[in-house]
């Protein structure tokens, strides 16, 4: 049987008062405050690499447009990159680049490049001893691969139309400079030796010469 007890002089029984709770202690787990550590040393060494990065990286000139060997160097083919260089690269820095523009070009230039030194050259055209002729071609006497600068080519007589051919034709051979199409005609820049250039002058103006690609292979 459940005994209740009764407080004095009054009868009724005696109420205990509530328990009172224990103040709540914050848990922390150690897995939270170790992975916060990480992520905020994660946070300075990323920031410390960007930093790095950034300060390391150098303007260099880089090449925007196709230039092929022996092509004058435009303003309008050149552009400025910034980039984190390997010390062993030898480049131009953005300063320069009014340095590369009316040069020519010493190797075939893609897009994207970053122009080193020795691939621009202040080789004058014509040297001394060579002249540039300007050779017409019609359709038909010019291969249909495109001609770049720096191909040797062979100028040949082409005789007129009805004419039999007696013998080897004569023919002269240059470097390409420049091909200017048109749509009659190609017209090719061509570096000749100075004494044959009042030769293929000549030749040219006949409008009987036909063009021979010789090989690339070097």
């Amino acid at each position: 049987m459940k005994t209740v007890e009764t407080s004095p002089g009054t009868g009724s029984p005696a109420v205990s008062p509530a328990p009172v709770p224990e103040t709540t202690k914050l848990q922390r787990r150690p897995s939270a405050v170790v992975l916060a550590l990480v992520l905020v040393c994660l946070g300075g060494v990323t920031g410390l690499w960007l930093w790095t990065s950034s300060s390391a990286a150098t303007e260099v000139v880089a090449v925007r447009t196709p230039v092929e060997r022996g092509q004058l160097i435009e303003l309008a083919d050149l552009t400025t990159v910034r980039v984190t260089l390997d010390p062993a690269l030898r480049t131009i820095p953005a300063s320069g680049i009014d340095s590369v523009v009316g040069r020519r070009a010493a190797t075939d230039l893609a897009v994207g490049t970053l122009v080193a030194p020795e691939q621009v050259s202040d080789a004058v055209v014509p040297a001394a001893g060579f002249a540039v002729v300007a050779v017409p071609i019609a359709p038909g006497l010019i291969p249909t691969e495109p001609l770049k600068a720096g191909d040797t080519v062979r100028l040949v007589q082409a005789p007129a139309q009805g004419v039999e051919v007696t013998g080897a034709p004569a023919e002269i051979t240059g470097t390409v400079l420049n091909v200017t199409a048109g749509d009659t005609e190609t017209v090719v820049d061509v570096l000749v030796a100075d004494n044959r250039a009042g030769e293929l002058a000549a030749r040219a103006a006949s409008g009987e010469l036909a063009l021979v690609l010789a090989s690339r292979e070097r």
